[in-house]
């Protein structure tokens, strides 16, 4: 059912659509390092992708957890709501992704990895 996948180059919005489906019926917890561009989806948890980053060179004020919702309009699409997003050492005292200069980067990463 979970299958975590790094996307490297891009997916596209079909199997964006097919994880979804076979997670969590309408979206894919996913996590975005904003610094190195890497995006991870397909896990059960965001802390489960977390590590997986972690582990292959990520730094942790880097990463963000997001749930991707491919079915919804493109403005639509990222939902920015975590347990990994609460740090209040780097300010964000909330499951949401609080910096509009983050989201902002998030949402281009991501939009730039799913292909049509």
């Amino acid at each position: 059912m979970f299958d975590l996948k790094e996307i490297k180059t891009s997916i596209s919005l079909d199997e964006l659509k097919s994880f979804a489906t076979n997670q969590y019926g309408d979206f894919t917890k996913a996590v975005v390092d904003i610094v190195t561009n890497k995006l991870v989806i397909g896990v059960e948890m965001h802390v489960d992708a977390e590590a997986y980053l972690l582990e292959n060179g990520s730094k942790q004020e880097n990463l963000w957890g997001i749930n991707i919702y491919p079915e919804l309009e493109k403005e639509d699409q990222i939902e920015f709501d975590s347990m990994i997003n609460i740090r209040p050492t780097q300010g964000n005292r909330s499951r949401d992704v609080e910096d509009l200069g983050i989201q902002k980067k998030i949402i281009e990463i991501v939009r730039a990895k799913i292909v049509e």
